[in-house]
């Protein structure tokens, strides 16, 4: 009897072609910084140097680099450091970034689910034009845009509704304008591709048995749409925690990401393991809450 599944050889190298991509470029390079950040380097500039003593075959790790990163070295006191201080600002930067994303977006995606099909790929090709130019040369134009004599500062000047410029580059101001800018196509797309599934036959029944426009997309639309939520929040949220880009040409000496300072950590001041430890911190703060939530997700389903 024929049967429609796969052969046993191709059904593995479907399944095994994830394992080994994850494997490559994800495992292999994360075991590779955990390995650098428990290296004593010393005086030495080679950060692969053994971490065992190849006589007595004993491990000798170098706890110090994770220590420094909680504990402040003069005071002693525990996450009074400035690598905490970069964690949180980090955290905060990228949630804003998300919130902002998902209210710009939100109406955005719904609007293309909404329009009709012919002329979806063109709002969509809207949606991905900025790829088509270079990351950094979008960052960097924003400089001229909110700059003190930049576009948004004339403008207001030309039309008497300020008297002297305002400074709106290097404050929290410009990194969420640069950062939401850059991020909001990566909340557009999950959310549309959401949405346009959806059923709206759904939202007539509900207006048909007198629910407000408001309440039904609160309590259909919505509801509906949040698979595209958690995604977009996420495809947002997780690169936008360690933005390197954005905080360096648009934030100022108080907005320094945790990006920026694992970047000066190993090519200021070329101490390899505390960077590399700040970056294995990183990537648990990111997987560590999201095993937790496909956990209890998984399970729910």
């Amino acid at each position: 009897m024929a049967t429609s599944s796969l052969p046993m050889p191709g059904k593995r190298f479907v399944i095994g072609v994830p394992y080994v991509w994850l494997f490559v470029f994800f495992l292999l390079p994360f075991l590779i910084l955990l390995y650098i950040s428990f290296v004593d380097m010393g005086e030495s500039v080679h950060p692969f140097r053994p971490i065992w003593d190849p006589v007595t075959g004993i491990l000798s790790l170098k706890y110090e680099n994770y220590g420094t990163i909680f504990r402040d070295a003069e005071s002693g006191e525990l996450f009074k450091t400035i690598y905490i201080e970069a964690y949180l600002r980090s955290i905060w930067y990228a949630l804003m970034t998300a919130v902002l994303c998902l209210l710009i977006g939100y109406p955005f995606a719904y609007f293309i689910a909404r329009s009709a099909p012919s002329v979806r790929p063109a709002l969509l090709m809207m949606v991905m034009l900025p790829f088509w130019t270079s990351f950094l040369l979008r960052v960097y134009a924003w400089k001229g845009i909110l700059a003190d004599q930049g576009v948004v500062n004339q403008v207001l000047m030309g039309l008497g509704i300020i008297g002297e410029p305002i400074q709106m580059l290097y404050t929290d101001v410009s990194m969420l304008v640069g950062m939401t800018y850059v991020y909001l196509p990566f909340m557009v797309l999950p959310l549309y591709a959401n949405l346009v599934k959806m059923d709206f036959r759904l939202l007539e029944a509900a207006y048909d048995l007198g629910t407000s426009p408001f309440k039904a997309f609160w309590l259909v639309t919505v509801p509906l749409s949040k698979a595209g939520i958690v995604a977009g929040f996420m495809l947002v949220f997780i690169p936008a925690v360690g933005e390197f880009v954005i905080p360096s040409l648009l934030g100022g000496p108080e907005n320094i990401m945790i990006g920026r300072v694992v970047w000066d950590e190993m090519f200021t001041s070329n101490n390899w393991p505390r960077a590399t430890a700040l970056a294995v911190v990183m990537i648990a703060l990111i997987i560590v809450p999201l095993a937790i939530y496909y956990h209890f997700t998984a399970e729910e389903k």
